[in-house]
């Protein structure tokens, strides 16, 4: 008994040995990417995402806690913007705001993640015309650091494909809605 005690303890011990390692591996920060091409003009597309209280009709977020609470502070739209939510196990709770707003370019907005897990990364969004067409390539970014927390759950889960598929069905949602 003793010596299947001292075999399961030896396993056990070399598995997390390499979890640690794998973890230790993986880079200091992340990034996520996605694009999608919309057949609207950026000044059609900006402003969706400039006002934060305009995210309720394309955020692949919004309707996950219908009784999320929400606050909104700053200008309504631009830098200074803010919007804070606390919700159920599936929004969490956290604070974005508006950084920069370089109409109808670029966003830049500062996302504070305090539940379930406590994140400080930056987001941001490209508009850029195509040329010689009316259509927009829409670049959504979130880029932040990965502490060793972070990196130990990235040996179980793929951050870009999970964050990855939110951004894509944002991006579908606004594309939608921009070339009705």
């Amino acid at each position: 008994m003793l010596e299947t005690v001292a075999i399961v303890a030896v396993v056990l011990a070399i598995a997390i040995a390499a979890v640690l390692i794998l973890a230790a591996a993986k880079p200091d920060s992340f990034t996520v990417r996605r694009s999608a091409l919309m057949q609207a003009p950026a000044e059609r597309i900006f402003p969706l995402v400039n006002n934060f209280q305009q995210w309720a009709s394309w955020s692949p977020w919004e309707n996950r806690d219908p009784a999320m609470k929400r606050s909104f502070s700053g200008p309504e739209s631009g830098k200074g913007a803010a919007y804070a939510w606390d919700g159920n196990r599936n929004v969490g709770s956290g604070r974005m705001e508006i950084l920069d707003a370089s109409s109808p370019s670029k966003i830049v907005i500062k996302l504070d993640f305090i539940k379930p897990f406590e994140g400080h990364n930056t987001a941001e969004f490209a508009f850029v015309p195509e040329r010689d067409s009316s259509a927009t390539n829409v670049i959504w970014v979130m880029q932040g650091p990965s502490p060793f927390m972070s990196k130990v759950m990235q040996v179980f889960m793929n951050f870009d494909a999970m964050i990855g598929r939110d951004f894509e069905a944002g991006l579908a949602s606004l594309k939608k809605l921009t070339e009705k």
